[in-house]
């Protein structure tokens, strides 16, 4: 008997809302692994999770049976709510609304985990890939 083979790579990335630098260095560890939790719970595969203060980068392996905006609905609600109950931020954490998704072919995720895995690098050093770090942002009209 023959089975399907599925390999769908999603690169993700979202802000901080108005692109704030709410993020703090010294519970950014602990939301990263609410993010990677949540998207294992829901049968992903992370591959890479990093961010700056401002924004996040998740490569996943999606499976077939979740949509891109149903994991991007539970990993940014339930983090933004361990944010404010669990890590009792000095400040309302909050999200932005839009988000970025990109396939990445199987080829590339080595190359795509590998710009994650080195976000502040790449920001200090400002080398940053302009199409690994778009984040669609809805107007407000």
């Amino acid at each position: 008997m023959r089975e399907n083979r599925l390999r769908l790579y999603v690169h993700l990335v979202w802000a901080t809302w108005d692109r704030l630098p709410l993020i703090e260095l010294d519970w950014e560890r602990r939301l990263h692994r609410c993010i990677a939790d949540q998207a294992a719970e829901l049968e992903c595969r992370v591959l890479a999770l990093n961010g700056m203060a401002d924004h996040v980068h998740l490569l996943v392996g999606l499976p077939a049976t979740l949509d891109i905006a149903c994991l991007v609905k539970q990993v940014k609600g339930v983090s933004s709510r361990f944010a404010n109950e669990e890590l009792r931020v000095d400040h309302a954490f909050k999200w932005q609304g839009g988000y970025g998704a990109f396939t990445v072919s199987r080829w590339d995720v080595k190359k795509v985990s590998h710009y994650i895995h080195n976000q502040k690098e790449h920001h200090a050093n400002e080398k940053i890939i302009a199409a690994l770090e778009e984040i669609w942002e809805q107007d407000d009209d």
